[in-house]
């Protein structure tokens, strides 16, 4: 019996992979722009994407989960930035934040005008290492400053981000 050559990709599973959360990616903020989150099929996602329902199931529960990674990617830089010196101050800290917002302006205001501001604020609380797990103390500080920054962002997004970085620093309390 004669023996097939077996159609062998080129990509490694983690290019194929990074291929695939890309793909989906842009994919979602094209499809984004055009409607809400929940007229978009999944399979509407992935035919624009040119990948198969399997793939998308492999990295993500829903179609929520897309948009969760993509602003976690995007928080990376700020995050660095607020990590570095870790005894930041507070007013430093929100300055980075929004500063960050500001040069993706494009990115948030279609979050916004989807609905889906409320994503940002399981992330928030990751980066300000909410633990409900902690001792008490801890939880309830990391969850302070963690929803007095989602407040801020979300007050930020209903006056239509027309405040700048500079300006908002200037109402936090102290020097």
């Amino acid at each position: 019996m004669e023996q097939k050559p077996k159609n062998v990709s080129p990509f490694s599973n983690e290019s194929r992979n990074a291929y695939v959360v890309e793909h989906l990616t842009s994919s979602m903020l094209e499809l984004l722009k055009e409607k809400p989150i929940n007229e978009i099929s999944i399979s509407e996602l992935c035919g624009m994407a040119g990948v198969g329902r399997t793939s998308f199931y492999r990295n993500y529960e829903e179609k929520e989960d897309i948009v969760k990674a993509y602003i976690e990617r995007l928080f990376q830089d700020w995050v660095e930035k607020c990590k570095e010196p870790s005894d930041l101050p507070v007013r430093e800290v929100v300055r980075i934040v929004f500063s960050h917002f500001e040069a993706n302006r494009d990115f948030y205001t279609l979050l916004n005008e989807r609905g889906l501001v409320y994503l940002l604020k399981d992330i928030i609380l990751d980066l300000c290492g909410f633990d409900p797990e902690q001792e008490m103390p801890a939880a309830y500080s990391s969850a302070y400053v963690a929803f007095f920054l989602y407040g801020w962002i979300e007050v930020w997004f209903r006056r239509g981000m027309r405040d700048k970085a500079e300006e908002l620093i200037r109402y936090l309390p102290g020097k």
